[in-house]
């Protein structure tokens, strides 16, 4: 008796494991698509901040996805201009409108961006010991780029959170570190 008794705590035990590996595995988010890039034509991808311009025949990867979002999800900031003639481009997809570089908004990737779903919500950005609200206003697109609607800028990768001159300022990042840095957020 008390080996049916081990045995049937046995078979939980491994139902259980199965069913939070399976559940682990289906919040992962792949890739799905690439995009292979032609040349951009003179004088079309603006490289303020450092962006990167599609390179000619270079496959490119996209994704529909980003990662689960929790109260700590982890993402990398990037460095972007949101005002009008910055490397945004376009007027930000929210409000359709341009933002000062010393208002704190951000570009979410777009699994993150949940079809305008974070449309002008606050997050909580945490990096370098400190953190700091901004406003979402924009789409990092990671299904789309190397076009003029990207101003022939790759995809962005599908854990990005991308972050006006404000942001960095609030989370007291020294200027010559400014560009890429890891950091966790949150929905505020």
């Amino acid at each position: 008796m008390k080996n049916q008794g081990f045995r049937s705590a046995y078979i939980l035990i491994i139902c259980l494991f199965v069913t939070f590996f399976s559940s682990v595995k289906s919040q992962s988010c792949k890739p799905s698509g690439e995009i292979r890039a032609k040349k951009p034509p003179t004088g079309t991808c603006d490289i303020e901040n450092d962006s990167l311009c599609c390179i000619q025949g270079k496959l490119y990867t996209t994704y529909q996805c980003s990662p689960p979002v929790s109260q700590r999800t982890k993402a990398v900031l990037n460095l972007n201009s949101f005002e009008k003639g910055g490397d945004g481009g376009a007027p930000s997809k929210c409000d359709h409108k341009y933002h000062s570089d010393n208002t704190p908004v951000v570009a979410l990737s777009t699994g993150w961006f949940n079809k305008q779903r974070r449309c002008l919500n606050n997050i909580t950005i945490y990096g370098n010991g400190r953190s700091v609200e901004a406003m979402v206003v924009d789409e990092c697109d990671s299904s789309m780029g190397c076009d003029s609607d990207h101003d022939y800028q790759p995809p962005c990768p599908n854990n990005i959170v991308v972050a006006s001159r404000a942001v960095w300022e609030g989370l007291a990042v020294p200027l010559s570190q400014w560009g890429e840095l890891d950091i966790f957020w949150s929905d505020a």
